[in-house]
């Protein structure tokens, strides 16, 4: 198998499409010479069909996957279809780092068609599928499933079963670079962890990989390991069953959720419980999955995990998936927002805020509660929206710890790392990737958050955020654009935040200022990059006045050159002339 593909690839280099063309255009072509290029060509496709997406290959780490991204544009196939539910049935091989089981996707179509097209990665062998208790017809290709009917299939529900197996790809760098994750912990045990965000769902299990779509009745997993292990997954433990020297756990959430959140962890675990009441009353169990040997630790994460808990209500509303439970599970990565089950390193490092320990890791996975998993982009292209708003959690963390002093230096540090590279939001319907990579929609995102809320003022800002985070019309089952953000925003200002908006998400400028002496202790500001009529704080005589600048400017009587901006809630550069 081996030495075929090295075949393959050295036929490649030889009849590239360039060589080929030259030989077609050549006025002293030998045609027996084109008869051979061809065949060869031909032989070569044929190679590529029946090795390229092979099996065989066990050697997991030399499959390269970095292409792998999620979203883009929808392919009209998915665009028809509505997930409903996901049952994803696994015996995971923790010897061989292997899986085998099947997933039922519950899928509603709005029109007849002759595929219902399922993502699902080259690197698993689909053996067989069933649409409705039927066997249907299928092949992979270009990682997808296409699964065809020669009479259509009909408008409504369907339930597609994948029986599939495979070897699944090892995360080079988790979890920015996803897939499995199969380490040992300190006394020799099994430990693994997913993380799929970048590369969606169809990295272990058959999707449609779209943050547009999630199952609205939520997700089943029954994953079975060495009995030995525990499986710790998203929402409720229906139930635990052993069979000899192995346990299936049965985990069930009634929400609707991310694909790419529907995932477990495996490792030699110890539960340790407790309660949160929420800020309107409701008792939610705390769960945290810790390894035995960590189990030291466990108190004080739960301890913070309360903490947090209040300040994020506090700004954001209820804890969001109060009907299930707050769930934490040690991983041997940094921590991703795995919906009820959000994942935390075991560093067990804090700093300290006034007197107050804080784990950044903890607080901002934790904050995707709400932005991310309750409040969803509708495409990759906003994810500033989640990423954004989420690092802007940190900040009011700070602030509810350490008071205004606290804030504003988070903010000065998110500042400070803006590289200005790309636009937060590039255009519509694109990846994960083209959004995520080289992109500020961590920190410019949050300091877009602190600038706006300068704009407006607190009286409107904070209510309005928590609205975004709590109206049902941005919620759960509804998705979110950056318009509908900015609309909402406007409506509650009166006025048109749409050339503000623009500025930030779609350009990589900064607001520049003019100050120019114009006479004796006389200065005149101008903005360089004129957005909209905007307020403005300006020292003057080392008194901070607020100003609201206009295309034409200011005139500003001084003792000393004022100072624009002092505190520093815009993005900007000041000329002085």
């Amino acid at each position: 198998m081996i030495v075929l593909n090295k075949i393959y690839l050295s036929i490649n280099r030889m009849t590239n499409t360039n060589k080929l063309n030259k030989m077609n255009n050549s006025k002293n072509a030998n045609p027996l010479s084109l008869i051979l290029f061809k065949v060869t060509a031909f032989f070569m496709l044929l190679l590529q069909c029946t090795f390229g997406y092979s099996q065989n290959d066990d050697n997991i780490n030399s499959r390269d996957i970095l292409y792998l991204t999620s979203g883009g544009k929808l392919n009209p196939h998915q665009a028809i279809m509505d997930i409903r539910h996901y049952t994803i049935a696994l015996e995971v091989d923790m010897v061989q780092h292997a899986i085998n089981g099947s997933t039922e996707v519950s899928l509603n179509l709005s029109k007849k068609t002759d595929t219902i097209l399922l993502d699902l990665i080259h690197l698993y062998t689909v053996t067989k599928v069933k649409v409705n208790n039927k066997p249907a017809s299928f092949y992979q290709h270009d990682d997808k499933i296409f699964i065809t009917n020669a009479t259509d299939f009909e408008v409504g529900n369907q339930k597609v079963l994948v029986e599939y197996n495979g070897i699944p790809p090892v995360a080079i760098k988790p979890p920015w670079d996803g897939g499995f994750t199969w380490a040992k912990d300190k006394n020799a045990n099994d430990w693994m962890s997913i993380n799929i965000q970048g590369e969606g769902g169809k990295m272990y299990y058959p999707c449609k990989d779209h943050p547009s779509d999630e199952p609205n009745e939520g997700a089943d997993l029954k994953i079975t390991i060495p009995s030995n292990l525990m499986v710790a997954g998203p929402g409720l433990l229906m139930g635990v069953t052993t069979k000899k020297n192995k346990a299936t756990y049965h985990w069930k959430t009634n929400y609707t959720i991310s694909n790419y959140c529907i995932l477990f962890n495996i490792g030699k675990y110890k539960v340790i419980k407790d309660e949160y009441t929420t800020i309107l009353g409701t008792k939610v169990p705390i769960e945290y999955y810790v390894l035995e040997e960590d189990t030291m630790h466990a108190k004080k994460v739960i301890e913070t995990r309360k903490r947090d808990s209040k300040i994020l209500e506090k700004y954001f509303g209820e804890y969001p998936w109060a009907k299930e439970k707050i769930g934490i599970a040690e991983v041997p990565n940094s921590g991703m927002e795995h919906q009820t089950m959000i994942t935390f390193d075991n560093k067990f490092s804090y700093k300290t805020i006034n007197g107050q320990e804080y784990s950044a890791n903890l607080l901002h996975e934790y904050a995707h509660e709400w932005w991310a998993n309750k409040v969803t982009n509708k495409d990759w292209a906003h994810m500033w929206i989640q990423e954004g708003i989420g690092t802007y959690a940190e900040a009011l963390a700070y602030y509810d710890l350490g008071g205004e002093e606290a804030y504003q230096a988070k903010m000065a540090a998110f500042k400070k790392s803006i590289k200005y590279k790309k636009p937060m939001v590039g255009g519509e319907e694109l990846s994960e990737d083209e959004t995520y990579a080289g992109n500020d929609i961590y920190t410019k995102g949050a300091f877009f958050m602190h600038s706006l809320r300068y704009v407006i003022g607190d009286q409107i800002f904070f209510p309005t955020l928590k609205k975004l985070a709590t109206d049902p019309q941005y919620t759960y089952d509804n998705f979110v654009t950056s318009k509908e953000v900015e609309e909402l925003f406007t409506n509650a200002v009166g006025y048109s935040l749409k050339p503000f908006f623009d500025f930030y998400l779609r350009t990589t400028s900064t607001l520049d200022f003019n100050v120019k002496e114009i006479g004796y202790q006389l200065y005149q500001i101008t903005p360089v990059n004129y957005v909209m009529d905007l307020p403005l704080d300006i020292m003057v005589n080392h008194t901070i006045e607020k100003k609201t600048l206009t295309k034409e400017g200011l005139k500003i009587t001084s003792q000393h050159p004022p100072i624009i901006d002092p505190k520093g809630f815009y993005l900007k550069k000041v000329f002085v002339q």
